[in-house]
């Protein structure tokens, strides 16, 4: 089934641009879901177009957000770049529609998705609040 997330203002990291683009990653998973529900061939198709969008945008996140990690002097930077290094390892090579299917590509982006939000909200807040 289908993992559905919605932004919660609680999440921010108080920078507008990385919030928006975090509520913009959080958007495409659900439209990886809604994919899902069409099914069929065109399903399919709609899913992988979406789902290369949100590869897409994920590298211009990572860019933008260690940007602005290292303006701040953020200690945890090369924690960060581990972070940014494994998602890029797992999408180039493992979550694929060759190895899973998309109901499982789609849960895991959701989840993995949730997670980064929360560790950004946690722990990048302090150092990337805008006044």
């Amino acid at each position: 089934m289908p993992q559905r997330i919605n932004w919660e203002p609680g999440n921010s990291v108080g920078n507008a641009t990385l919030d928006a683009q975090h509520q913009a990653l959080l958007a495409r998973c659900n439209l990886l879901a809604d994919c899902l529900a069409i099914g069929g061939a065109a399903g399919e198709r709609r899913f992988d177009e979406a789902f290369a969008e949100l590869l897409a945008l994920a590298r211009q996140h990572f860019s933008t957000e260690e940007t602005l990690l290292a303006q701040s002097g953020h200690a945890g930077l090369d924690v960060y770049r581990d972070e940014c290094a494994e998602f890029d390892y797992l999408a180039d090579d493992i979550i694929t529609t060759e190895n899973f299917d998309r109901d499982e590509l789609q849960t895991f982006l959701a989840l993995w998705w949730t997670g980064h939000i929360l560790d950004a909200a946690k722990n990048h807040r302090a150092c990337l609040e805008q006044p």
